[in-house]
């Protein structure tokens, strides 16, 4: 019985194997074992002369009419192009292996319709993902949730209509993300919002898909950064101001989203025949909405302002001058330049009015963005405080008004000429001689009162009844009887003793007994 070593050098005499050559091929061959179903492989092994171009650590199979990713990949693969071939599906077992160094992925133009839910496990090293130009339908939760380090992922060009919020879960270093010419229907807001937001995102492209509608309130208040790197044109949106309001903004800040593709951002017409027309031409056809400019910030006397420095990249070094090209230095006490790059002023003076500057670098791009103030010369309480002496003057006015109105029309008429009066005149005798009778019934019941309390208290006492003839005067007036006239002539010693004794017999507490 011949041992191993003489075995092999009796059946090899060409080839001399060590052991660690043993350790290697034996895994490998044990791994095609393993791969086998039915009697079928379901992929080949990889070949670098005939189907792939092996360049150090890059492999190149596209265009080589494959059905299966070639299997044995070499461990230090950095770069693996599969593009433009036939592979249809992507499954978990696609690598056995783990493929550390794997960096970038290419199967686009494959017809890819499947994709595994643990595809993407063994390479959790990728930055560069294309899956673009296939007939992907649906993402599934978390299905590329173990590439924490992607930074690029093509999924344009597909037919993806459903996509689950947690899909894009995990992409914790994700920049760039196309889902360009597909059948999305909901614009992804949780992509883009604060709470939910990829935080290193910068790119976004929905454009050309099925949206109808876009949260255009909660994208306008977005970071210019995310709204420079957000395309959504070549969607069925409705025509609106709103839509219109958002662009023309966009637009004026040079944004690329607006500025790029202007002639691509169209809106459809409400009817039947659904034409379209370009958004930025709503303020002067159809709708007719009011044109937007840039207006200035106002403020008042004493207020703090905050101007914000919006930039199109994020984390940029910013620096404010103020009016004049005066930069903002630490000793300023009414200028502060926040953490966030935004500049705080105040309490405002008029001398603050005018264009404040803030200049954005980095390594790669610089941007200068100019901010006017205006402040006015009264404080905003002061305002108030105007507007409610005004309105107060205002409503005084209005109730004198309704006062002279109520006095002239709702007050009774007494004059003989109104409706319902006699014509003829009340004759002035009747009236003082009620007067006169009233005054004394009313003193007679009071003595009568007085003896029916038991004789007590004061005497009896009797008022004569004063006759109208009798009274020449009462209260300075004449006699309105108009009698005698020869009383009137006499002489005027004896009118005024005779005017007394009238005044003196009515108005007198003493009583005069008959």
């Amino acid at each position: 019985m011949m041992k191993g070593s003489q075995w092999i050098s009796h059946h090899a005499p060409e080839t001399v194997l060590s052991k660690r050559s043993l350790i290697t091929v034996l895994p490998l061959a044990l791994l095609l074992v393993s791969v086998q179903v039915s009697g079928q492989l379901i992929g080949s092994p990889l070949d670098c002369q005939k189907t792939c171009v092996c360049a150090s650590n890059i492999v190149s199979c596209s265009k080589m009419n494959l059905t299966h990713v070639p299997l044995l990949l070499p461990p230090y693969t950095a770069v693996l192009d599969l593009s433009f071939n036939s592979i249809t599906k992507l499954q978990a077992e696609w690598t056995p292996i783990k493929l550390m160094k794997l960096h970038s992925l290419l199967l686009g133009n494959n017809g890819l319709s499947f994709l595994s839910s643990e595809a993407f496990i063994h390479v959790t090293r990728l930055r560069y993902l294309d899956l673009s130009s296939n007939s992907i339908r649906q993402l599934d939760e978390y299905i590329f949730e173990p590439m924490e380090y992607l930074e690029v992922l093509l999924l344009y060009n597909n037919r993806i209509s459903q996509i689950d919020r947690t899909a894009f879960s995990g992409l914790l270093s994700l920049q760039r993300l196309y889902l360009s010419q597909n059948q999305i229907s909901r614009f992804p807001l949780e992509l883009v919002k604060e709470r939910g937001r990829l935080e290193t995102l910068r790119l976004f492209d929905v454009s050309s898909n099925r949206i109808k509608s876009l949260p255009l309130q909660e994208l306008q208040a977005l970071p210019a950064w995310i709204k420079n790197g957000l395309y959504f044109h070549n969607n069925s949106l409705p025509c609106s101001c709103e839509l219109y309001d958002m662009l023309a903004r966009w637009h004026l800040r040079e944004l690329s989203s607006a500025i790029d593709f202007r002639s691509s951002h169209t809106c459809v017409l409400p009817g039947a025949q659904k034409e379209k027309m370009a958004s930025l031409d709503l303020d002067k056809a159809y709708l007719n909405c009011s044109e937007v400019r840039v207006w200035a910030e106002k403020a008042y006397l004493e207020q703090f302002l905050v101007l914000d420095c919006d930039t199109k990249q994020r984390d940029m070094k910013k620096n404010w001058e103020l009016p004049g090209n005066i930069p903002v230095m630490p000793e300023h006490k009414t200028a502060l330049v926040r953490s966030d790059g935004s500049l705080q002023i105040g309490p405002l003076k008029v001398e603050d009015s005018g264009v404040y500057t803030c200049l954005a670098t980095s390594d790669s791009y610089n941007e200068t963005l100019y901010v006017t103030v205006m402040v006015f010369n009264s404080t905003s309480s002061g305002g108030l405080e105007n507007l409610k002496t005004a309105y107060t003057t205002l409503v005084a006015c209005l109730v004198s008004v309704v006062m002279v109105l109520i006095y002239l029309y709702l007050t009774p008429c007494h004059c003989p000429c109104c409706p319902g009066q006699d014509l003829e005149k009340i004759d002035p005798a009747d009236s003082l001689h009620s007067s006169t009778v009233s005054i004394s019934q009313a003193q007679e019941d009071l003595g009568q009162q007085e003896r029916m309390e038991g004789g007590g208290g004061f005497p009896y006492r009797q008022v004569p009844f004063l006759q109208p003839k009798d009274q020449l005067e009462q209260n300075g007036r004449l006699n309105p009887i108009g009698e005698e006239d020869e009383e009137w002539q006499g002489d005027s010693r004896e009118r005024r003793r005779s005017d007394a004794e009238s005044v003196s017999s009515v108005c007198s507490d003493t009583p005069m007994v008959v």
